[in-house]
């Protein structure tokens, strides 16, 4: 009986102090939810005992990991939050859930048909019906579909490219940049090109498994998971030094989400998946790449600290690259969660908890002045895009924008 009282998320090790509480943003609006001592150490003790004490309250996580990083004692508070949610609780709304989590499948029928899907999901007479029908909130705005996903791009106009180089890493690209923003891809190419590295797609892709966690589709998001670690030993297997995203979502997913919550491993390889912002950040340290900035370049722009960055703790790597800009004026925002939480805030029943969590970030961007925001998470730039009105930008397109690409070829081109 007793091993039936013992976790593997450190359960044991929480001292009942409640920092946890104290930064969990959706208790500060939501009286609802019992917040994450209570969902997480508190309630997995009774979970264990018996399924009944499960609260539906928990699908208010947002799994920000902000109670994570808080935590003096290493407690897994939220991946306990998640598992629970996956092994007991329900689909509010079955098929707006589904649709919501399936993103390969979705963006897989949509880009072809974008010239007609992107007007369509944007028009008044469909917003309210997916409002009123399956829970959408009418006020959210879907990303653009692209007509060519960046898998096709780089198969007919960079891939043969690529084995030149005598530097090789491997690119997880992720649904969002494969099809809703290609262009983010490119120019993650681009820079890797000129620091020296060709670069590879895995054998095979899926999507990280996130937005599938967050909606209680656990097996479906366990067999990507297990396809994606397949196709990425394989990578590190041949030539490819590391496996790199341009998402800190999909990074922190296929890193901590896949063992700690999937029950799938990436013993060997973790250290690997890296986002390319720090990979090149440690490669500039150790001066095995050199970067060589324009001298035309003068923006001012607001840095955001996605939740998912501050969990992986490289947010670091993206403001010392970004400061290294002669010409670029970078306010760093104290760390506010946006809200949304990938799917979380487009669902109608969410979306005032979702704008009343980003108020703070919102309020601080406004009073930067920056006429930009710079952030590595995708779902940060739509809520960020749509509440505060400004362009978020990648530090990875700030960096092709700013570089002196040619230069920056030359002084890698010996590597």
């Amino acid at each position: 009986m007793q091993e039936k009282n013992i976790s593997r998320l450190n359960l044991e090790q929480c001292q009942k102090c409640s920092l946890c509480n104290t930064v969990c943003p959706m208790m500060a609006v939501n009286p609802a939810y019992p917040g994450p001592k209570r969902s997480g150490p508190d309630g997995e003790r009774y979970r264990l005992k018996d399924p009944v004490f499960y609260d539906e309250a928990l699908k208010y996580c947002l799994n920000c990991k902000r109670c994570e990083v808080a935590c003096p004692s290493d407690v897994k508070i939220a991946d306990m939050i998640s598992e629970a949610r996956l092994s007991y609780g329900h689909m509010s709304r079955p098929l707006r859930d589904w649709t919501l989590a399936n993103t390969d499948l979705v963006g897989s029928l949509a880009s072809p048909l974008s010239g007609i899907v992107n007007p369509v999901l944007g028009s008044r007479p469909v917003k309210y019906l997916m409002d009123k029908v399956i829970g959408v909130d009418e006020r959210r705005r879907f990303p653009s579909y692209s007509k060519q996903t960046f898998e096709k791009w780089f198969r007919s106009e960079a891939l043969e490219k690529q084995v030149s180089y005598k530097k090789q890493v491997s690119f997880f690209h992720g649904c969002y940049i494969n099809y809703n923003y290609p262009q983010l891809g490119k120019d993650l190419v681009s820079l890797m090109n000129a620091c020296g590295y060709g670069v590879r797609l895995l054998e095979k892709e899926k999507c990280c498994g996130v937005a599938l966690i967050a909606n209680g589709l656990g097996k479906q998001a366990a067999s990507q998971a297990r396809t994606n670690m397949s196709s990425i030993r394989k990578a590190l297997d041949g030539k490819s030094e590391a496996v790199l995203g341009a998402s800190s979502t999909c990074m922190f997913t296929m890193r901590d989400e896949y063992p700690h919550v999937l029950g799938v491993g990436n013993d060997g390889v973790r250290d690997s998946l890296m986002l390319a912002v720090a990979f090149i950040a440690r490669k500039v340290e150790e001066g095995s790449v050199k970067l060589a900035f324009r001298q035309d370049y003068h923006r001012k722009m607001a840095y955001h600290t996605a939740c998912h960055m501050q969990k992986l703790g490289w947010s670091v790597y993206s403001i010392k690259l970004l400061r290294m800009i002669p010409g670029l004026e970078l306010e760093v925002l104290d760390q506010e969660c946006c809200g949304i939480a990938g799917t979380f805030g487009f669902k109608k029943e969410n979306y005032d908890y979702s704008q009343a969590i980003g108020s703070k970030l919102f309020s601080s961007i406004a009073k930067s002045g920056a006429g930009e925001v710079v952030t590595e998470c995708e779902t940060c730039k739509w809520q960020i895009e749509m509440s505060a009105g400004v362009k978020v930008l990648n530090p990875v397109s700030v960096l092709v924008e700013a570089l002196d690409m040619e230069k920056t070829k030359e002084l890698n081109s010996n590597g």
